[in-house]
């Protein structure tokens, strides 16, 4: 597992064929189909959750949002509080003194709506949203999830350490 820092400029999108809104409860249905084929398509997430639409609405939830392409659920991030298991956070507040941060994750695209920047726009929301929230984004990705870290360090992100992943891990 890395974990990984948010870059310290703006990287919101300019402009998209597609939309992004905050995710509301029916959304979850075409959310889960959507994890569903990911999960087919990619491993992702590594364990599949028995109810995916509980996964997708962690505990520490702090705002969630879908993307649209052409009126279809096409992906999906969550920003949320840390918790036991993020490595992510830890390593940031040992790395700076302060422990504001703030874990995006649950991100995905469904296989179908790749190549339209649905990745980097839901990030750039969630970015904005933690940072609006004076928390810094942080997030975790498991090692062999190559297309996520390159879409990360593409989007400015800094490696802050690689970690075992433990077992219950959120994703």
């Amino acid at each position: 597992m890395k974990s990984e820092s948010a870059p310290g400029t703006d990287v919101s999108p300019t402009t998209w064929p597609l939309s992004t809104q905050q995710r509301i409860d029916r959304d979850l249905g075409d959310c889960a189909r959507v994890l569903r084929e990911v999960h087919e398509h990619d491993g992702y997430p590594v364990n599949w959750p028995g109810l995916p639409e509980a996964w997708l609405t962690t505990p520490s939830l702090v705002a969630s949002w879908v993307a649209e392409l052409h009126g279809r659920v096409a992906g999906h991030v969550v920003l949320s509080r840390s918790a036991a298991g993020d490595a992510a956070p830890g390593l940031w507040s040992a790395r700076t003194g302060t422990g504001a941060t703030a874990v995006v994750s649950r991100l995905f695209v469904a296989p179908w709506a790749r190549g339209h920047g649905i990745g980097a726009l839901l990030m750039a929301r969630a970015v904005t949203e933690a940072k609006d929230r004076g928390l810094h984004p942080v997030l975790d990705v498991v090692a062999s999830d190559t297309a996520a870290a390159a879409l990360y360090e593409r989007l400015g992100w800094r490696l802050l350490a690689t970690a075992e992943r433990q077992c219950g891990h959120r994703g």
